[in-house]
């Protein structure tokens, strides 16, 4: 059975940094590619950050040169680490993943909440 766990939501001032964890069981990041995503209150999800099997990373354009996503093999853990953050980054913060042969996400986590207050 496959669980993504987050932790590490909260609030937080604009330009302060948060980091997000995402706690992985019955996959592992370096087979099942995982990503970030986030939905802002009256908003579709978007993806935030993405981890290949092979450690290759993306971001999406609204967040490059501020968040960071990385892993740690022996913890099974993906991060999120966030900084010089907008009030624009207010959102549920919700790990995915999937199996390799997969296009889309089928696994959930059950999101953290991040506010930035202006």
């Amino acid at each position: 059975q496959v669980q993504l766990v987050e932790s590490g939501g909260g609030l937080v001032q604009a330009g302060g940094s948060l980091r997000l964890s995402c706690a992985a069981s019955g996959i592992t990041f370096t087979v099942n590619p995982m990503a970030w995503y986030r939905q802002a209150p009256g908003k579709q999800r978007e993806l935030v950050a993405g981890i290949s099997s092979g450690g290759n990373t993306n971001y999406a354009d609204s967040v490059k040169g501020r968040f960071t996503l990385s892993g740690d093999n022996a913890k099974n853990t993906v991060y999120l680490q966030m900084n010089s953050l907008k009030p624009e980054d207010t959102a549920v913060y919700y790990c995915a993943a999937r199996r390799p042969w997969r296009g889309d996400y089928e696994y959930w986590g059950q999101g953290t909440q991040v506010t930035v207050s202006s």
